[in-house]
């Protein structure tokens, strides 16, 4: 942000992923990349007290700046290697898991949607284990999975507010999703 409020952009050169994933967006490479950069971005804001306003509630305990949508189809990839991360709008402040969470979600992965990758229930633990190993986080896989427990009904939660409040039923459909995924969570 320039001194008189103008947002300031730069081009990230990769490619970004949608669904369905390349088989290249499941690799330990991008599991372990997008762990350490996610440490970078958390300890870059770590003692930040940016007041806002966010589009995104915050979330206690605050420790970083969270992106709240640290995903694969958020991530800039250079092969297999995550070098960058699109897609702020959401960003607000909170503690770390609740974006490793999200991330473990969306690259291990633990969402519902994401069976067709192939992965065992055994692969995926292991995935887990490497993403925070990665990061260097001191929480276990099973207290990721509380906190992604509490993160997909909040999700939820925002996606039915979302959906009514800008007349967007899709939105109500995420809202399901998230709330099922929740419901069936790999048992700890």
């Amino acid at each position: 942000m320039t001194e008189d409020q103008r947002e300031v952009l730069s081009f990230v050169e990769g490619t970004v992923p949608s669904y369905p994933m390349p088989r290249w967006a499941w690799s330990e490479t991008a599991v372990q990349s997008s762990a350490r950069l996610l440490r970078q971005v958390h300890d870059a804001t770590a003692g930040l007290e940016l007041p806002g306003p966010w589009r995104s509630p915050a979330h206690g305990p605050v420790e970083v700046i969270c992106h709240n949508d640290f995903a694969t189809y958020n991530l800039v990839f250079d092969g297999e290697r995550v070098v960058g991360i699109i897609d702020w709008d959401f960003a607000s402040p909170g503690p770390r898991l609740w974006d490793i969470a999200y991330l473990a979600y969306r690259i291990v992965p633990l969402s519902s949607g994401d069976r067709r990758d192939g992965f065992t229930d055994e692969e995926r633990w292991r995935r887990l284990q490497r993403l925070l190993a990665s990061y260097g986080c001191d929480a276990g896989p099973r207290d990721v999975i509380a906190v992604l427990h509490e993160r997909l009904l909040a999700l939820a939660d925002f996606s039915d507010d979302m959906a009514e409040r800008h007349g967007k039923p899709e939105l109500g459909e995420h809202a399901t999703l998230y709330r099922y995924d929740a419901a069936h969570l790999p048992a700890t």
